[in-house]
Parts: structure tokens; C-alpha cells; sequence
């Protein structure tokens, strides 16, 4: 088999993969700080959101919620931001899955809500890298196990006398 016929269907296979990569693993969400007292005010910022589509949605949803927060404030980096006050929330892991204004997903994050005086606040809880990291390792993982598989097809069987 020829080497450009190994390559030709590696780049076939990424090519495919990369049109089947869901839209979420390109987005981004960030909430920032990941960690807060209860009482505390945590940021939500959806950067792939254009403010010129229409307002960012946040929806929270957690131990004891499930509410949407609607953005129509540009975040200092792109996107739509808003402002999450956590009074009167149960402590745990709340996450936030964002839409924008055109319809579009822009990807999801996560905070702890502590107890006061609990854990220090700590820096943004971005979930984007760790997916998309993920499928660009199956989509490389897949296309050299495609290669592997139509090399070995095309070795001729030895046989033992």
C-alpha cells in the first residue's frame, strides 16, 4: 500500500470526524470564580456570543435551582456577561449551560457554592478545554487506527510450511 493512500485516508477520517464535532466542544462558557460562599456573587460570561444577536441566556440549574439569567451586558473580552448573586442557595456544584441570542449553544461551566468561610474562592471554571482536547484525541486516535487497519489489509498473508 502507498504511503499517499495511508495519508489521503487519515485526512479523510479527520476531515469527517471535524464535521462532526459537536458545536459545544468549540463554544465557550466560563464562571469565575469556580468556587463561592454562599451569599457570594459569581460571573458568568458566554464569549462566543455576538451582543449585536440578541441576549445571552444562562440557565442554572443545581441542587436547589433551576433559573435562567438573561445577559445584555458585553463582557470586557467579547461576548455577554452577567452577575449571579448566590444568596439563598444550597450548597453543591450548580452548572451553567449558556444559548445566545441567534439560537446558538455557547457551551456550559460549573461553580461550588461553600459554606461562608468555607474553601477560598478559586480561579474561573471552564469546562471548553477539557472537551475539546477530548474530541481532538478521538478524532487523531480514530484516523491512525483507520491507518493502521488499511495497512495491515494490504500486506500480503505469509503462510508457514
Amino acid at each position: 500500500m502507498k504511503v499517499s493512500t495511508a495519508l489521503c485516508s487519515a485526512a479523510l477520517g479527520v476531515g469527517l470526524g471535524t464535521l462532526l464535532l459537536p458545536g459545544a466542544a468549540l463554544a465557550d462558557t466560563t464562571v469565575s470564580p469556580a468556587t463561592t460562599p454562599v451569599g457570594g456573587t459569581v460571573v458568568l460570561t458566554a464569549t462566543t456570543c455576538n451582543p449585536k444577536s440578541g441576549d445571552a441566556i444562562f440557565r442554572v440549574t443545581g441542587p436547589n435551582r433551576d433559573q435562567n439569567v438573561r445577559s445584555t451586558t458585553a463582557a470586557a473580552g467579547g461576548g455577554l456577561s452577567a452577575e449571579l448573586f448566590t444568596a439563598g442557595f444550597t450548597l453543591g456544584t450548580y452548572t451553567v449551560a449558556a444559548t445566545c441570542g441567534d439560537g446558538s449553544s455557547a457551551g456550559s461551566a460549573s461553580f461550588t457554592v461553600t459554606p461562608i468561610g468555607g474553601a477560598p474562592a478559586g480561579s474561573g471554571g471552564d469546562s471548553h478545554d477539557t472537551g475539546a482536547l477530548a474530541a481532538g484525541g478521538t478524532l487523531l486516535g480514530t484516523a491512525l487506527a483507520g491507518a493502521v487497519i488499511l495497512i495491515r489489509r494490504r500486506r500480503p498473508v505469509s503462510t508457514v510450511a
